[in-house]
């Protein structure tokens, strides 16, 4: 920067020499080679920062640290799970240094576009979401469910005409509602909350009848909550997880997808799925 504002202020020392000529709007030859070395200059420097930028040789993964088990804090105080151990390990074949950079999920396309983050890695849903980022191929079939309390009486999803409803906003599930309007109308209401933790809380308090979520996520919750709830058979959805980068880094995201694959091709895909829910559920190279 110090090099750059000695440059800038040569120029306009030339540029007020040139002012007080007597040629009036005509340019001496040394004053243009003067200006074009300016130009040159700062380009240079410029380019330089931004270099310094590109080549920042981290990997900052964006995710929300309420989502477990792909994402969330741990006892020891550090982040922990699925996706971040997926998006870990590919930093490290990457030769980048990996941060998990907790996030608030509906601020998501803001820290994508102030470059506070590299990527989206946190049961990111593609459908509804195809033109909107860039995309690995997928690595794991989800869908969307209802979660009901046992002794709700509640069996179908057409016995939840006249119920409250909860999702997380900004989430697959919310979506997915939307573009489902004749049920949505069947309900009393659909409400939203930050967070899946904050909405089955909410469901165990008896604040709302169900919750639609992520039946990865919601199977695991359960399992861990302790929760008297069950997922209907029924599902809201079918869907998909990726990666998602900012529309257009096809860069970064090709090298991802590349470490993904060879992660799936000599089995450490496989043993961390396992690792988290007893089988390799995910999807790459099947």
């Amino acid at each position: 920067m110090k090099k750059t504002m000695a440059v800038l202020t040569m120029a306009m020392v030339v540029a007020a020499s040139g002012c007080g000529s007597n040629t009036g709007t005509e340019t001496t030859a040394a004053e243009t080679t003067a200006a074009e070395t300016t130009t040159a200059a700062v380009a240079e420097d410029t380019t330089a920062e931004s270099s310094d930028t590109a080549s920042k040789g981290t990997f900052t993964v964006g995710f929300d640290a309420d989502l477990p088990p792909m994402g969330f804090k741990g006892e020891d105080g550090s982040y922990v799970g699925f996706d971040l151990d997926l998006a870990q390990e590919v930093a490290k074949r990457l030769g980048l240094e990996y941060v998990a950079q907790p996030i608030l999920w509906d601020a998501k396309d803001m820290e994508l576009d102030n470059g506070t983050i590299d990527c989206v890695w946190n049961g990111f849903t593609i459908t509804g979401r195809e033109d909107k980022y860039t995309w690995t191929e997928p690595y794991m079939d989800n869908s969307q469910v209802f979660i009901v309390m046992n002794d709700s009486g509640i069996e179908t999803v057409d016995d939840l005409a006249g119920k409250v409803v909860e999702v997380q906003v900004d989430s697959a599930a919310e979506a997915a509602l939307n573009e489902d309007p004749e049920l949505k109308g069947t309900f009393a209401s659909v409400e939203t909350t930050p967070n899946y933790n904050q909405a089955l809380m909410d469901l165990e308090m008896g604040a709302v009848d169900a919750v639609a979520m992520d039946s990865v996520v919601a199977q695991y919750q359960l399992k861990q909550r302790g929760t008297d709830a069950k997922v209907l058979e029924e599902a809201l959805s079918s869907e998909e997880y990726a990666v998602g980068f900012k529309l257009g880094n096809t860069e970064l995201r090709d090298q991802v997808q590349a470490a993904l694959e060879e992660m799936a091709a000599d089995g450490t895909m496989a043993e961390i799925s396992e690792k988290w829910f007893g089988s390799d559920i995910t999807t790459i190279g099947k």
